[in-house]
């Protein structure tokens, strides 16, 4: 068996394990949080035995070791159950609201890469000099508010102050695209609305801008500190005797050891986007799971909020085994180990 395969099925029992964890701690803090489910959903106006009917019928009238057990009995086959928010099946709400979230946080993981080790590359190459100091500087002012509050900083600037792009939602009014995948930059592409498609994007633009800072200015130092220990390592300063370009070396020498380490706070960073896009989603009106979620913790939701908790833990989850199979692929030390034990 390779050393990748045996990651992969250690990663995936781990994974259920949490899971499982996950799921009991929820459903007991869900348990204990105050008021009366049955009561919230069906208004202050519902007679005792209306109340009564609607406990029995979610088994709050059970102990909590009974109500877990027809939890888990309907998550085995497949259902969530009821929303009381929505008055439609969980399912239903995540397979709407999902891939609004997930494209908000593939959009500011795009731009947590594609900006953040560029400039802890170009910070550690220039190690010392002006470049370094202004990314470090800049960097630290990114790392030391969280992202609602680069939400609201941004939308005060380029919304109110400087109109430039929408303040809130995901599409002008003035767009009707049918839903294919719930990416809307997917879906304005498939209809062929190219005015659509650049709506979208400017709606995209400022929630995921806020939801990345904080990860670009980790990733950017992150990768400024690898690459330093990277550089002062022998082989380094062998190719640098050799007359090798500093490109050269930084591309084909030191990248690549320096992003092994890097990865898995990379990853860390892009999971946890999905707990930071909470109150991003609400300061810009953003119709996601994220957004669902706080609705629905706030009317009390058992079955919402359980099924909005394992969906964001199953994608955590999701994405560190991806990263570890990532670092497993670029480390030879690992990918080779069963072939050298052999």
């Amino acid at each position: 068996m390779s050393s990748v395969l045996r990651i992969l099925l250690r990663r995936l029992g781990i994974s259920v394990i949490v899971l499982i964890g996950v799921s009991m701690l929820i459903f007991a803090i869900a348990r204990v949080i105050p008021g009366d489910p049955a009561r919230i959903a069906l208004g202050p106006n519902a007679s005792a035995e209306q109340v009564a009917n609607l406990r029995a019928e979610m088994h709050l009238d059970e102990s909590i070791f009974a109500q877990y057990g027809y939890f888990v009995s309907d998550v085995l086959r497949g259902d969530l159950g009821q929303s009381l928010y929505t008055n439609r099946p969980v399912t239903t709400d995540i397979v709407q609201f999902l891939p609004a979230t997930l494209e908000l946080v593939i959009f500011a993981g795009i731009l947590m890469v594609g900006l953040g080790l560029p400039l802890g590359i170009l910070a550690a190459r220039h190690r010392g000099r002006w470049p370094d100091h202004v990314i470090r500087v800049l960097t630290l002012l990114t790392v030391s508010a969280p992202s609602f509050v680069w939400a609201v900083i941004l939308m005060l600037l380029f919304a109110f102050y400087l109109p430039l792009f929408p303040v809130a939602g995901r599409l002008g009014d003035s767009f009707d695209i049918a839903t294919v995948t719930g990416f809307l930059t997917i879906d304005t592409l498939i209809a062929g609305n190219f005015s659509a498609f650049l709506d979208a994007l400017s709606h995209l633009v400022l929630p995921s801008v806020a939801l990345s800072l904080s990860g670009i200015g980790q990733a950017a130092r992150l990768t400024r500190a690898n690459m330093i220990e990277t550089y002062d390592k022998p082989y380094i300063e062998m190719a640098q005797a050799f007359g090798f370009f500093p490109s050269r070396i930084a591309k084909r020498y030191a990248f690549k050891p320096s992003m092994i380490p890097s990865l898995t706070i990379i990853g860390l960073d892009f999971a946890a986007m999905l707990g930071n896009a909470f109150l991003v989603e609400a300061v810009f009106a953003w119709p996601g799971l994220s957004r669902y979620g706080v609705a629905v913790i706030l009317r009390k939701d058992l079955n919402a909020i359980m099924g909005t908790v394992l969906i964001i833990a199953l994608t955590f989850l999701v994405v560190n085994i991806l990263v570890d199979l990532l670092i497993a692929f670029l480390n030879p030390r690992i990918r080779h180990s069963t072939r050298a034990s052999s």
